[in-house]
């Protein structure tokens, strides 16, 4: 015979995270904070932390050795960390993170277009289809100055320095246009 007890109601169970994910938790923002420490400070200072998050940091920062005393205050930074906005801190930390390989890559485009123009008249036409605000005659005074200097540097005896003046000069007359847009 079947006699209820207790745990029969369904209202009875807890039903949040287990100790385990909550443990888990802690370990990710103790290790946040961790990253943090290791931030130039002026860095740290741009996330959105309080004076006291801060100051932990800072202390953290002082302690040169790799020792107790160290993993103590990374601990201390993790458990400020607790009441403080980690996504926010997160996705500013990704911010700069995946920031600069955006850079990066716009920057190898840029070289690349540079190229481009530099071998073929055609890559002008579409540039300038797409960018009408540009200068045409300086860009093509840039463009014919740095296809002579490539000429001459294939003529230079070995070991002596290529000239890249006029390379660098288109390089940087067309970086305020696609670093803005894409091309």
């Amino acid at each position: 015979m079947y006699t209820p007890n207790q745990y029969d109601d369904e209202e009875d169970f807890y039903d949040g995270p287990s100790k385990s994910q909550i443990k888990r938790e802690m370990l990710a923002i103790t290790e946040l904070g961790r990253q943090l420490t290791e931030l130039p400070f002026d860095k740290v200072k741009q996330l959105p932390l309080d004076e006291k998050i801060l100051d932990a940091i800072k202390t953290c920062q002082k302690i040169k050795t790799r020792g107790e005393g160290k993993r103590r205050q990374v601990q201390y930074v993790g458990k400020l960390l607790r009441s403080a906005d980690i996504e926010a801190i997160r996705h500013q930390l990704d911010v700069w993170e995946n920031g600069s390989k955006e850079a990066t890559a716009q920057m190898h485009q840029l070289e690349t277009l540079r190229d481009r123009l530099i071998q073929d008249d055609k890559e002008l036409t579409l540039l300038l289809n797409e960018y009408p605000e540009i200068e045409v005659q300086q860009l093509r005074a840039l463009i014919r100055a740095a296809r002579k200097e490539q000429i001459n540097n294939a003529t230079l005896p070995e070991g002596q320095e290529p000239q890249k003046k006029n390379y660098r000069a288109l390089f940087q007359f067309l970086k305020p246009f696609i670093m803005t847009n894409q091309y």
